[in-house]
């Protein structure tokens, strides 16, 4: 019997988005699976998938050219939109010789910062003229969702030229005061470096990168913000510290001085956020922020940025959040439980003394 692997997507996509879920997961020998909650849960009424349901299964979700692309190198990003609209974020890859499916949802409504419970400062990174602002964390803890409230702030307030390159197309912005384009690696622009490169040459004033991934991504967006560019992008680090290390030491020792000047002049912040399950259902997020400031600034230039975490813990006067004391506010507000603020914290020895 032929089956309908539309169709069959398509009661995936329903019933993520009737429980509120977040991922589908498709692996040969195991029923498809949704995560609901942060917790993945098999859906014991469909059948165990096989080879061939995951080849239907990426037929569809993927267009000729990706479906070309993944056969020889086993593992490719891409975007995939459901005949109503529902947007998915996704990457087939290759286990134990057999090919899997892993999609993310991505709403269609892009929350604002109060909406996603985020601290409100946030805004006044958006309304910058210039600057590098990064939001990091850990793969699915809302990065992605975080930038594009802010780009959104941007979009609703300023008649500026916006692109994004990301890798593949997720939120998708209606233009409202501003311009805004999204070009996807490879198909739009063949890697990030080269399509960063190329924004010097088109009159852009706010570029969204969705993920630096080498060390000429990085040099071209810290020089693009240096060149009067408000800049945006992601990074997988744990906090900010943690962060300028690993940008400064993505490069060649002979140009970490270079780049470390850059970034201390350049650099507006560092978001670091984590989604902890909260008590009453659903995720809640805690969170980071450094600004970078004249302290900051010297701390970067002169190789202390181990000292970045203590200036973060006595900076709330200017504006600055520490994690643990995020947690500690999740917890006295009821959100989420103390065995949780210690999971998640990065810190769990200051989160105690601060108990």
């Amino acid at each position: 019997m032929r089956v309908d692997y539309r169709r069959e997507l398509e009661e995936l996509v329903n019933v993520v988005i009737s429980e509120n879920g977040s991922d589908i997961h498709l692996s040969v020998g195991s029923h498809p699976i949704v995560r609901v909650m942060g917790a993945l849960i098999p859906l014991v009424k469909k059948p165990v998938l096989t080879a061939e349901d995951l080849n239907g299964f990426c037929g569809v979700l993927m267009n000729d050219k990706k479906t070309k692309e993944f056969t020889p190198i086993h593992e490719i990003d891409f975007s995939y939109a459901s005949p109503d609209g529902t947007r998915f974020r996704g990457n087939a890859y290759y286990q134990q010789g057999q090919p899997s499916v892993a999609l993310r949802h991505i709403p269609n409504k892009i929350r604002n910062l109060e909406e996603l419970n985020l601290p409100p400062i946030l805004e006044s990174f958006a309304q910058r003229p210039q600057g590098f602002f990064l939001c990091v964390g850990p793969v699915g803890q809302g990065k992605s969702t975080t930038l594009a409230a802010m780009i959104q702030i941007i979009n609703q307030s300023r008649s500026d030229h916006i692109v994004t390159i990301e890798d593949p197309i997720e939120y998708v912005y209606q233009p409202d005061q501003a311009l805004i384009e999204q070009r996807e690696v490879g198909t739009d622009t063949e890697d990030f470096a080269t399509g960063l490169n190329a924004t010097f040459r088109q009159d852009i004033d706010v570029i969204l990168v969705g993920e630096m991934r080498n060390s000429e991504t990085i040099a071209t967006a810290v020089t693009a913000a240096e060149t009067g560019h408000l800049v945006f992008s992601t990074l997988h680090t744990n906090n900010a510290a943690q962060t300028i290390d690993r940008i400064i030491d993505s490069f060649p020792s002979g140009q970490q001085d270079q780049i470390r000047v850059q970034l201390a002049g350049s650099l507006m912040g560092i978001f670091s956020q984590r989604l902890v399950p909260r008590i009453q259902g659903g995720m809640v997020p805690t969170y980071e922020l450094l600004i970078n400031n004249s302290a900051v600034s010297n701390l970067i230039r002169e190789r202390r940025t181990h000292e970045i975490q203590t200036v973060i813990e006595t900076g709330l006067e200017h504006g600055m959040i520490d994690m643990n004391r995020s947690l500690i506010d999740l917890v006295k507000k009821g959100e989420i439980t103390v065995e949780n603020a210690f999971a998640y914290s990065v810190n769990p020895k200051g989160l105690e003394r601060l108990m």
